[in-house]
């Protein structure tokens, strides 16, 4: 398997509904486009960003074959496919295959607090269901569950295991991973505002939830850490951040993102589902200006 396909700048895709609130899978993919013209590697579907969890399964399934029509053949998809049941994140494992997605990807299950044998038999069950790539996602602040080194390791040995998303906020993981795992294991980074640390730490590539928004500012950034342009990547990411300050201090981030990606791409990309909640497109235009001042400069 060529993992070179998994290294590089991938957008967490945001889900994108009508006016009656059903997923709207024509703009999805015209989203799709615009990050294939700004050199993203790739997209991961039906995760945090994407409310995953407030889709229903039949969703999730349409979001996954638009993003696969939209991608092509030169452009890496990875789904989520975690539910809260083994059997359902399975249902949607095989789905996934059937189509011809490149990885699957899961958290744990969800709500129970459950021990790591139990978080081991989930993964473990979903990996054995087919035969396509697997990434483990890490995202304790959410999940309750914090991935150790030790339970990495024993699921590496499988072949089929070949990364982690990891959006827990020590950086210092991706090195402890990478100790776990070795050298060909890829290991995502998932905290945005943190991307160059994760990098110099360990990480391999990045999956965001703020890199649709400004998508040619993290392949920049990807780019000079590199080429070793430490300096320069870091000036990059305070600018970054302080994007990422503004979407947060809106009262919803997707909201947020959805109303700037919105007048950035010229594709109306909604309002999240509820219970999240919608932003005013006159308090996400500064951000947009911003972002876009920040692209200019590149």
């Amino acid at each position: 398997m060529d993992k070179n396909k998994f290294r590089g700048i991938f957008c967490a895709l945001n889900a994108i509904y009508d006016k009656d609130d059903n997923i709207d899978t024509e703009k999805m993919k015209q989203l799709v486009k615009v990050y294939k013209e700004r050199g993203v590697k790739g997209v991961y579907a039906c995760g945090s960003t994407g409310e995953g969890f407030l889709l229903s399964i039949d969703e999730r399934k349409r979001v996954a074959e638009a993003v696969m029509e939209a991608a092509g053949d030169d452009f890496t998809v990875i789904v989520h496919i975690g539910c809260p049941s083994t059997k359902e994140s399975i249902e949607l494992a095989k789905h996934c295959e059937s189509i011809g997605v490149d990885a699957v990807s899961a958290v744990p299950s969800v709500y129970y607090h459950l021990p790591a044998e139990s978080v081991k038999l989930h993964w473990q069950s979903i990996i054995d269901s087919t035969s396509l790539p697997f990434i483990i996602y890490n995202i304790p602040q959410l999940t309750g569950f914090d991935l150790t080194p030790q339970l990495l390791s024993e699921l590496a040995e499988n072949e089929k295991v070949i990364g982690v998303k990891n959006s827990a906020e020590p950086v210092y993981l991706m090195e402890r991973y990478r100790q776990a795992a070795g050298e060909d294991f890829i290991i995502f980074n998932g905290s945005d505002e943190q991307f160059v640390g994760g990098r110099l730490m360990g990480a391999d590539a990045g999956i965001g939830g703020t890199y649709g928004c400004m998508p040619e500012l993290f392949v920049a950034l990807d780019k000079l850490v590199n080429e070793n342009k430490i300096e320069e990547a870091k000036a990059l990411q305070f600018k970054i951040n302080e994007c990422i300050f503004d979407l947060l201090s809106c009262k919803s981030l997707y909201g947020a993102a959805k109303q700037v990606m919105s007048i950035r791409f010229g594709i109306d990309c909604g309002d999240p589902r509820k219970p999240f909640l919608p932003v005013a497109k006159e308090d996400a235009m500064p951000i947009a200006e911003k972002i876009e001042k920040y692209v200019s400069e590149l």
